[in-house]
């Protein structure tokens, strides 16, 4: 039995504290709020995130870090891109030895444009961390706290601790594989999430099967072009923490990010749809933070580039729609690293 503090009461902080007890380690859940927090120890429920789930008695709340943090081995991090600055120097401070951190969280810093991996490795020094690992794919909580199968990654540079932590949270209901690409992962996780707002805004406007398959299809070859401009093996994207949490994320009215974009598609303002939502939608940072990095890196992302538009200089998503379609022709495949004798490389640009 491991003992476990996971920072975040939120609907996956929730969720993941729940296979984490079912498997029988000592869980301590962090939140802000004491009315929540005595709610989950009273009642053993968290109704305003996971509505009408009963948790798991061994799972026990608190709204102190310092006690959140006592004798435990591993810190699961469930908190929005924008908290990690805030909250782990929280933790800093009531460390005095290694810890393995786990984050949960999806998204890209604006501004510095990390990843929340390396925001980690920022605020908390080498001596204080074992290893760094993401546990990512397509895993909607709703689904998690329920027991229904799921399939995430595990993935750290230190690929032994990924495996440890495969170890932690796999059972019969969750299953856990390891891959040793951590930005291919990390990219995959966090830029999913501006094509789901993109998918959710197609079917506000009415359309169809055919453009959310178009979305998507795009989507992942834009989040492919910019995850291997920062080093990821195009490979990941294929797999549960690329295509996999696509799908999940693009497809479900679970994923608060397709509620956003269905929202805005129907007419809403950002502001009015934020109001309306009561809950941190990571892929409107996330949009900005992957256009700004784009742009940077000089890489083509026009979806991106749209939905940033729609988002932060108050385009009519008809208008991006238009201009997305209208864009000069080109071929499928022309961003692949294609070899002399491809026969593709014949095609006419």
């Amino acid at each position: 039995m491991a003992k476990v503090a996971v920072i975040g009461s939120g609907s996956w902080g929730t969720a993941l504290s729940i296979v984490l007890a079912d498997n029988q380690h000592e869980v301590k859940l962090w939140g802000r709020s004491e009315e929540q927090t005595n709610e989950i120890n009273t009642n053993h429920t968290n109704e305003r995130y996971l509505p009408e789930v009963d948790l798991p008695n061994e799972i026990e709340a608190t709204t102190s870090i310092e006690y959140a943090l006592e004798d435990v081995e591993t810190i699961v991090l469930v908190i929005p891109t924008k908290a990690m600055r805030e909250v782990l120097p929280q933790i800093k401070e009531h460390l005095s030895s290694e810890k393995t951190f786990v984050h949960a969280s999806k998204g890209i810093e604006p501004g510095t444009h990390l990843r929340i991996s390396e925001i980690i490795e920022e605020e908390i020094p080498e001596h204080l961390r074992n290893a760094v690992v993401v546990l990512s794919g397509p895993s909607h909580a709703e689904e998690v706290s329920l027991r229904q199968p799921t399939t995430v990654t595990a993935s750290s540079q230190n690929i032994e601790e990924a495996k440890s932590v495969q170890d932690l949270f796999m059972n019969k209901h969750f299953r856990v594989y390891t891959n040793p690409d951590l930005i291919g992962v990390e990219i995959g996780g966090a830029l999913k999430n501006i094509i789901a707002i993109g998918s959710g805004l197609t079917h506000g406007l009415g359309f169809g099967d055919n453009a959310k398959a178009a979305l998507m299809t795009r989507g992942l070859a834009e989040i492919g072009r910019l995850g291997m401009k920062l080093g990821a093996n195009p490979i990941t994207f294929a797999g549960l923490s690329g295509l996999g949490d696509l799908i999940v994320t693009c497809t479900s009215i679970h994923s608060r990010n397709w509620r956003a974009g269905n929202m805005i598609g129907q007419g809403k303002s950002v502001d009015d749809m934020l109001e309306e939502m009561g809950m941190v939608v990571e892929g409107i940072r996330t949009t900005k933070a992957a256009y700004e990095l784009a742009k940077e890196l000089n890489v083509d992302m026009p979806i991106t580039a749209g939905l940033y538009d729609v988002l932060f200089h108050e385009k009519s998503p008809q208008e991006a729609v238009a201009e997305l379609m209208g864009r000069v022709k080109k071929h499928e495949v022309e961003d692949l690293k294609l070899g002399e004798s491809d026969p593709l490389n014949k095609l006419e640009p």
